[in-house]
């Protein structure tokens, strides 16, 4: 029986390890919500969107939440929408890499800024952005007697299928 409480507590762990690390949650626009007068473009700039993650647009009933091709963005039009919503609270999932385009449908709103582009990346774990960086130039000789200074920003995120399979053989081992 101890066997089983031991390998209880390991699933747990690696659940909790693993499982906030698959997507994030992206409020659109912030604490100001999808709204006439904000840069978009900027609130989007600093960061990386990958598949599986979302985009939550909170907004008023005087606005709508328009996916539209490329086209359709650089001419502010929603005639073609890909999905339209007017909810005032509306998610959106990112289910596929590549540029997706959101406006406000409704005349002269997205001429206004209310629009928004976001590269969505594969959400695979190797992520060129993330490799290790030296803080010494390779144009700089070190002094003689110090080592140069290696900083590591590369991070490592379980599929969950390799967390099951480590949570099975935890589990197995020490149930034993």
């Amino acid at each position: 029986m101890s066997g089983f409480g031991a390998g209880f507590i390991c699933v747990t762990l690696i659940l909790c390890m693993v499982v906030p690390g698959l997507a994030t949650v992206y409020t659109v626009g912030d604490s100001s919500g999808w709204t006439l007068g904000a840069d978009y473009t900027t609130w989007a700039s600093d960061k990386t969107f990958e598949v599986g993650d979302s985009l939550v647009f909170n907004y008023d009933s005087s606005h709508t939440v328009d996916e539209v091709s490329a086209s359709d963005y650089k001419a502010c039009t929603s005639a073609n929408a890909i999905t339209t919503d007017t909810s005032g609270k509306t998610t959106i999932d990112l289910k596929t890499a590549g540029t997706h385009y959101f406006i406000c449908g409704v005349m002269s709103h997205c001429a206004g800024g209310m629009k928004l582009a976001v590269t969505v990346g594969t959400g695979s774990t190797t992520n060129p952005s993330k490799t290790p960086t030296t803080t010494t130039p390779s144009s700089q000789t070190p002094k003689v007697g110090t080592t140069p200074t290696v900083t590591r920003s590369d991070s490592i995120t379980l599929s969950p299928l390799v967390a099951l399979v480590i949570t099975f053989v935890a589990f197995c081992l020490l149930s034993v």
